[in-house]
């Protein structure tokens, strides 16, 4: 079975994307979702970020994700130890949810496929960018962020540039019936 990666900047439109290949009957993993699943359920990273960043990293409800978002968007070495916590954690449930599937490939869809490696363990990257005006106003829709806040996220990921270096296939997600018919050529060429 390949392991194919879904990565694109926020806003981007990668989970989109990542639906249009579940619609098509592909198993996909959203690792953002899994690790905010992870932070809630696991008792060794809840115990591990409260030794990093204090005890109002949780609340009676789980994570206090406006709490560490505050502390770790503004300091990269912060930020780089959580995902240091978080990631390898998300891996390995990734392995153990990928070898139950029963698909000739499985989408790993995850912001951040470049920036913590994961790519390396994908048999190929497919890359959704979008223009960065785009991606904003998206992003303005769907959050409650300011503009400040989302180019500040902007930033702590790479360029689409950078991205653009290591990525397999490329999507350029801007008008959604292009993206469903360049999804399915590429499901149809993983096949």
């Amino acid at each position: 079975m390949k392991i194919i990666g879904l990565t694109g900047g926020i806003g981007s439109g990668k989970t989109t994307v990542a639906k249009m290949f579940s619609q098509l009957g592909v198993p996909v993993y959203i690792a953002d979702v899994e690790a905010k699943k992870l932070m809630n359920t696991s008792k060794v990273i809840r115990r591990e970020l409260i030794a990093l960043l204090g005890e109002k990293a949780y609340s009676e409800k789980g994570l206090n994700r406006a709490f560490v978002a505050d502390k770790i968007f503004n300091d990269k070495q912060l930020l780089q130890a959580v995902n240091g916590i978080i990631h390898p954690r998300v891996a390995e449930h990734f392995k153990k949810w990928a070898s139950k599937q029963n698909s000739s490939y499985v989408i790993k869809e995850a912001a951040i496929l470049f920036e913590n490696g994961a790519y390396r363990e994908c048999d190929k990257v497919i890359l959704v960018t979008a223009p960065k005006s785009m991606r904003i106003e998206r992003l303005l829709a769907r959050d409650k962020s300011t503009i400040a806040e989302i180019e500040q996220r902007m930033d702590n990921q790479w360029s689409d540039e950078e991205k653009r270096k290591l990525a397999d296939i490329i999507i350029d997600n801007q008008d959604l019936k292009a993206t469903k018919i360049r999804v399915a050529e590429i499901h149809n060429a993983l096949l």
